[in-house]
């Protein structure tokens, strides 16, 4: 046996949920680009756990599904309310809170592909509610409910900000949505699958899978990004801020990704609506560091910016805390774990591989008085 590090390279599952091939993502053979300028997230959904697009009906109940199921337990909010808010990560209140849900499911263990089914139906539907309600609580304000007749991306603005979002808002949010639904076996969908191939529970598996995503080397870029571009502070700064990283090697977030030689697929289109929210919010000089940024990264690493590089600026023109960006990623990516927990329960087996051992040789037990 030879290790690998970080697994790299090593092909783990047989999936027909997406594709990274030759720098290409796909869901289910749909090429992201497509998906991203033509669909709503509910599509996407659907199209994850059931690998196909929904058809008119099939579509219209899965909304009504999501907004019947979106409200959450009176003792999450209370849970919420007793945080020391003023230093608990919402990565951190994400987790118990989705570990507390499975406590008032009465399903929760109940295994049957239709009982798991539900529970996915119930933690996409709550997990957006979870999110802007403890970014309500923390800042001394009520949650606020959902609105049935909204679609998820609008929804889930009304109920963080409490008013109706603008048209571009839920344009630039519900794409940011899509494009975060999934993407292959990354670390947290790895360690969802892992977590239910013991046949432990869904809401174990999204709890683990969420626990993945709060490290910064995975989920946490984004709000890592949002810091630099706050550090910088002005377009005059960049030149002198970029070099001086790169001249003493230190990473800069948002650039370059293992599975992507030539560039991540999916920054293009968060670098359109990026250009268009900061101008709409008085905030062009946002886009413009990033811009800039990213072509000295680019001339002098060869490195392109990823997903997480101009979501940044995007969630900020949104209104979003820095810290909720992880949250937000994890409330798209709920799709994609959920349609990966769904597939590994169907044909399971237990993740189980071996390490290659670089320790001591056989050795003798020694007693402690002779040490």
């Amino acid at each position: 046996m030879t290790a690998t590090r970080g697994l790299e390279g090593i092909v783990a599952a047989e999936s027909k949920i997406s594709s990274i091939i030759d720098d290409t993502l796909t869901y289910v053979g749909y090429n992201i680009d497509d998906l991203a300028d033509n669909a709503s997230f509910e599509e996407v959904i659907y199209l994850l756990w059931h690998t196909r697009l929904p058809k008119a009906d099939e579509l219209a109940e899965l909304k009504q599904q999501l907004a019947e199921n979106a409200e959450i337990p009176q003792a999450i909010i209370d849970q919420f309310k007793a945080y020391p808010l003023n230093t608990v990560h919402p990565m951190a209140a994400l987790r118990s809170a989705v570990s507390l849900l499975g406590v008032f499911d009465d399903e929760a263990d109940e295994m049957t592909p239709e009982a798991n089914y539900r529970k996915a139906i119930r933690l996409q539907a709550k997990i957006s509610t979870i999110v802007t309600a403890f970014s309500r609580i923390r800042k001394g304000l009520e949650p606020v409910a959902p609105k049935p007749e909204l679609g998820y991306a609008a929804n889930f603005l009304y109920m963080l900000h409490g008013k109706d979002p603008q048209p571009i808002e839920i344009e630039a949010f519900n794409k940011a949505l899509v494009l975060h639904a999934d993407h292959e076996l990354n670390a947290s969908t790895f360690t969802a699958r892992v977590c239910v191939a013991t046949l432990s529970d869904v809401y174990s598996g999204i709890t683990a899978a969420i626990g993945a995503l709060k490290g910064p080397l995975h989920g946490g870029a984004n709000e890592q990004v949002m810091k630099m571009l706050s550090e910088v502070g002005s377009i005059e700064n960049v030149e002198s801020y970029v070099q001086n990283k790169l001249d003493n090697k230190e990473k800069i977030m948002g650039f370059g990704h293992r599975v992507y030689r030539k560039g991540d697929p999916r920054a293009k289109h968060l670098r359109v609506m990026s250009e268009k929210l900061t101008a709409l919010t008085g905030k062009p000089e946002l886009y413009e560091m990033s811009v800039k940024i990213h072509d000295m990264v680019v001339g002098q690493k060869n490195l392109p910016a990823n997903v997480d590089f101009f979501s940044a600026s995007v969630y900020d023109s949104l209104g979003i805390e820095h810290d909720l960006f992880t949250p937000i990623f994890a409330v798209s990516r709920t799709s994609g774990w959920l349609a990966h927990i769904l597939e590994q329960y169907a044909n399971n087996r237990l993740i189980r591989p071996r390490a290659e051992y670089v320790g001591p040789g056989m050795q003798k037990y020694v007693p402690v008085d002779e040490r």
